[in-house]
C-alpha cells in the first residue's frame, strides 16, 4: 500500500449530509413524485384492460412522470448506498437506506398494474418510438406475473426476504478480518494479498481467508439459502420454465445465444490449461495452487502507485477517445473514486450512476497493474453513463450483457497500451495480468454459472448447509479448471456478493468480455471512424435488444463462430505468454 492515503470518494456534490436541508428537500420531492404517480395511474384507469383511444396521451404523461421520479430517485439512492457501502457501521445511513427501500415500495406496488396496461398498448397507436421495446417486454412480463395482490405482497416481503438477506451478507462480510503476518487486516486487504510476489504471504493469506469465511459460514449460508429460496419460489409461481429463463429475458438474449457462447467457452478450456501450466512453470511449481492464480510473474514486475496508474489510464484512453479520457480525468480530479480498502467497506469494485451522466466508483486498490486495469474497467462504466446522459431513465436501463461493453473496451485499450509502450521486461507481467483477468471471466465465471445452476436445482427441494455449498463450489471449479490446479477455493460462494443480489449474474461478464473484444477488433480495423458508432451503441443499449445492436457491427450472437473469434484473440495472447515465459 502507498504511504500516501488512497482517495475516498466525495459525495458532497450530491448532498452535504443525511440531515441537510438539501437532502430533506430531495427526499420530500421523491415522496411527492411517488404519490403523484399513483394518482396519475388512477386517473387513467391503468390496469389489465383493453386499450382506450385516450391511452396515447396517457402513455406519454405516465412515462414522463416515471422518468421524473427515477431522476429524483437516482441521487438519493446513490448518496445513501454510497455511505453504507463504504461504512457498514453507519447506522444512520443503514436506517435511511431501509426507509428508502420501503418508500420505493410505492412504485413496486404500481408495477403489476402498469405492466399489465403496457402489455396491451399498441406501440404505433401510442407513438411509443424509442419506448417500443418497453412495451414488447411488458407483454412477456405480463405472461409471467402472478395476480396483482400476489405481486404487491411479493414486493413488500422482499424487504424482509431477499433484500434483507443480501444486506446481511454485505454487512457480515464487510466486517470480517483475518490475521496475516501477525497483522489483523480487513478481508478485502487479505484477498488483495493474492497479488503478493511472496508465495509464503499468498499461501498464508489464502488459509487465513478460508478460516475467516468458515468462521462466518452459518449466517452467510443462511443468506444464500434465503436469496435463492425466494427467487426459486417466485420463478415457479410466475410460471417461468426454469430459474435461468428470467435471467435470459432480463439480459435480452435467447437460450440459443447462451448455448453458443458457452459451447465456445468449454471448448477453450484446453487453451487455458496451457496458460495455467506456463504460469506454474514460471513460479517453479508442477501445478498452480489457488493462491497462485493472481500471483505476479516476471522479473520486471513493478509496483503501480495510484498516481502512476491514474496518469497512465488517462493518457491511453486519450488515444482512443478524447471524451472517454476527459471523463476519466474528471473522475480523478473530482474525487469520484473510493480506492482505499478498509474495515466496514464492501469488497470488489463497481461504478454507480449518480445523475447527470456522472458516476462514483468503488474500488479496493493495491499497487498492481491488475488494480490499474480494474480502475480503467470501472471508468468504462462511468463513460457509458456519460454517453447515456441525454437519455431519460427508462431508456438508459440496460441489461447486464451490454453493461460490460464500455468497461471491456477501456480495459483492453489500457492493457494493449501497456504491452505496446512499456519496456520489454514489463510485458510478461502485464500480459499475465491481462490473461489472469480473462481467465476469471472465461474459466472461473463458468464455474460460477455451474455452481449457481446446481444451487437452484437443489434449493428447490430444501435448504443447503455451508458444507454442501462448499462441495458444490468445488465440483464446479473442478469441472472448469480440471487438473490444472492443485487446490481450489470452496468458499467463493461466500466471497462474491453477486450471488446475493442478482440471479445468474455470471454469464453476462463472459458475454461482455467477448463482445467487447469483437468491438475492439473492429476499432483496430476502422480507427477513428469507429468511435462515433461506438458512442451511439452505448447510448442505445436501453432501446434495442443485444442481437440487434450486434448486427449493426456485423455480429451474429447465435453463432458459436462469433464467440470463438473473441476467444481466438485470447488464444493468441496465451501463445504470446507462453513464448515470453520460455
Amino acid at each position: 500500500m502507498t504511504e500516501k492515503k488512497l482517495p475516498h470518494w466525495d459525495l458532497s456534490p450530491l448532498f452535504p449530509s443525511l440531515d441537510s436541508p438539501e437532502f430533506q428537500s430531495a427526499w420530500t420531492d421523491l415522496e411527492r413524485r411517488l404519490h403523484a404517480l399513483g394518482s396519475l395511474l388512477d386517473k387513467h384507469e391503468v390496469g389489465p384492460r383493453p386499450m382506450h383511444p385516450s391511452d396515447r396521451e396517457a402513455f406519454h404523461e405516465i412515462k414522463s412522470a416515471i422518468n421524473g421520479m427515477m431522476e429524483a430517485f437516482t441521487p438519493v439512492r446513490a448518496f445513501v448506498s454510497g455511505l453504507v457501502d463504504t461504512d457498514s457501521t453507519n447506522q444512520a445511513a443503514q436506517a435511511k437506506l431501509s426507509e428508502l427501500q420501503k418508500m420505493f415500495l410505492a412504485y413496486e406496488r404500481l408495477r403489476p398494474r402498469l405492466t399489465a396496461w403496457l402489455a396491451r398498448l399498441d406501440p404505433k397507436a401510442v407513438d411509443a418510438g424509442p419506448y417500443t421495446l418497453l412495451l414488447e417486454e411488458a407483454r412477456v412480463q405480463a405472461e409471467h406475473m402472478m395476480s396483482e395482490p400476489e405481486e404487491i405482497l411479493a414486493a413488500e416481503l422482499r424487504l424482509s426476504g431477499g433484500s434483507a438477506w443480501a444486506k446481511l451478507h454485505g454487512n457480515v462480510s464487510s466486517l470480517i478480518t483475518a490475521t496475516v503476518g501477525g497483522k489483523e487486516l480487513p478481508i478485502t486487504a487479505v484477498r488483495n494479498l493474492a497479488h503478493s510476489p511472496d508465495p509464503k504471504i499468498r499461501k498464508e493469506a489464502y488459509h487465513a481467508e478460508l478460516a475467516a469465511w468458515k468462521a462466518h459460514e452459518v449466517p452467510l449460508a443462511a443468506a444464500l439459502n434465503g436469496v435463492k429460496g425466494e427467487a426459486s419460489t417466485l420463478n415457479r409461481k410466475r410460471r417461468w420454465s426454469d430459474d435461468l429463463a428470467p435471467a435470459l429475458f432480463r439480459n435480452r438474449i435467447t437460450p440459443k445465444v447462451l448455448a453458443a457462447m458457452q459451447a465456445a467457452v468449454v471448448a477453450s478450456f484446453p487453451l487455458w490449461k496451457r496458460y495455467f501450466a506456463a504460469k506454474a512453470r514460471l513460479l517453479g511449481k508442477p501445478k498452480l495452487d489457488w493462491w497462485d492464480l493472481a500471483a505476479p510473474v516476471g522479473k520486471g514486475e513493478k509496483r503501480w502507485t495510484w498516481e502512476e496508474g491514474a496518469g497512465f489510464v488517462v493518457e491511453q484512453l486519450a488515444t482512443f477517445s478524447p471524451s472517454d479520457a476527459e471523463v476519466a480525468q474528471t473522475a480523478f480530479r473530482e474525487a469520484w473514486i473510493d480506492a482505499e480498502p478498509r474495515v466496514g467497506k464492501r469488497g470488489g469494485a463497481y461504478c454507480m450512476h449518480i445523475g447527470g451522466g456522472k458516476s462514483r466508483i468503488l474500488a479496493n486498490f493495491e499497487e498492481s497493474f491488475d488494480s490499474v486495469s480494474t480502475i480503467a474497467h470501472e471508468l468504462g462504466h462511468a463513460y457509458h453513463n456519460h454517453c447515456l446522459r441525454e437519455r431519460p431513465p427508462l431508456l438508459r436501463t440496460y441489461p447486464m450483457t451490454l453493461a460490460e461493453t464500455a468497461s471491456i473496451m477501456n480495459e483492453t485499450i489500457v492493457v494493449q497500451a501497456a504491452l505496446r509502450t512499456l519496456p520489454k521486461k514489463e510485458q510478461l507481467p502485464i500480459l499475465e495480468a491481462d490473461l489472469q483477468g480473462a481467465a476469471q471471466v472465461v474459466v472461473d465465471i463458468h464455474s460460477r454459472f455451474l455452481f449457481e445452476k446446481a444451487v437452484f436445482e437443489k434449493r428447490a427441494g430444501r435448504e443447503l448447509s455451508a458444507e454442501e455449498f462448499c462441495a458444490l463450489m468445488l465440483d464446479a471449479q473442478k469441472a472448469t479448471y480440471g487438473d490444472a490446479l492443485a487446490t481450489y477455493h470452496p468458499y467463493m460462494w461466500a466471497v462474491k456478493p453477486h450471488y446475493y443480489g442478482t440471479d445468474f449474474y455470471n454469464f453476462p461478464y463472459t458475454f461482455g468480455l467477448l463482445f467487447g473484444l469483437a468491438l475492439y477488433q473492429k476499432y483496430v480495423r476502422e480507427g477513428e471512424a469507429f468511435v462515433a458508432k461506438y458512442d451511439e451503441l452505448l447510448a442505445s443499449v436501453g432501446i434495442y435488444p443485444a442481437a440487434e445492436l450486434a448486427r449493426r457491427f456485423g455480429f451474429d450472437l447465435g453463432s458459436r463462430a462469433f464467440w470463438e473469434g473473441g476467444l481466438a484473440v485470447l488464444g493468441q495472447r496465451i501463445a504470446q505468454f507462453e513464448a515470453l515465459a520460455r
